[in-house]
């Protein structure tokens, strides 16, 4: 039997591919305007890999502290380490950059990278279950934004779910930003 999110993937980064071809528009300006509502609180975006859209312009654009996720283990939340335009930076798992050095980040406001996502608010991701776990911890201590940035090709129709996917509360791309009830 296949699995389904598996599937889902091998499809998602197709149209992510072609999405990523074809430019991101005004996604990264959009999305600094949702942010420029949460001036002062803490972000958490991340350093975009491949074909995923880029969140940089927006990260160094917003009033605020800001960090990068750091994987610590497999199956585990993520951390966050202070990042910065500048800042050095070192390659850790799955090639990702990480501040070579830094304080740690609790943040209010969390920028999520995906594969696919759909009108519910849930999205696919890589299937470590990283923002799953860290969304969870961050919103059983306060309240936590959750975006997804994606762009408009990733929406499907419906993202295959189970009980351990926390949804998005609103997805940014260069259609424009849409909250999810």
């Amino acid at each position: 039997m296949t699995d389904p999110k598996a599937a889902a993937r091998t499809a998602a980064f197709a149209r992510r591919k072609a999405a990523f071809a074809a430019g991101q528009g005004q996604a990264a300006e959009i999305l600094a305007d949702v942010l420029s509502a949460h001036q002062g609180k803490a972000l958490a975006g991340y350093m975009p890999m491949r074909t995923e859209i880029n969140p940089l312009p927006a990260m160094s654009a917003h009033q605020g502290l800001v960090g990068v996720p750091v994987i610590m283990a497999a199956a585990t939340p993520l951390k966050f380490r202070e990042w910065g335009p500048g800042v050095a930076m070192v390659a850790r798992e799955f090639g990702a950059l990480i501040p070579a050095e830094g304080a740690w980040v609790t943040p209010q406001v969390v920028i999520v990278p995906l594969l696919a996502f759909d009108s519910r608010g849930f999205r696919l991701g890589y299937g470590g279950g990283f923002y799953d776990r860290t969304l969870q911890g961050l919103r059983a201590k306060g309240p936590v934004l959750a975006i997804g940035f994606a762009f408009a090709a990733q929406e499907v129709d419906a993202v295959p779910t189970d009980d351990f996917d926390q949804r998005l509360d609103l997805i940014v791309t260069e259609a424009g930003p849409r909250w999810f009830a």
